[in-house]
């Protein structure tokens, strides 16, 4: 069975320390809708992290 994922958004802002705290309660909580959220560093930048939202 093949699993399809979507990318519904991407953002770049400034990284924090806590941003995996938010990403974590996101998925969490939206997991039953279908919705997946990922953090990751801009590999150019250190200081921009990328939030990406996915449909799943």
């Amino acid at each position: 069975m093949e699993s399809k994922v979507e990318v519904l958004s991407r953002l770049r802002i400034p990284h924090n320390g806590d941003l995996y705290k938010v990403v974590d309660v996101l998925n969490r909580t939206l997991k039953e809708k279908d919705l997946m959220f990922g953090l990751a560093l801009d590999p150019d930048d250190k200081e921009t992290a990328i939030f990406t939202i996915y449909r799943t």
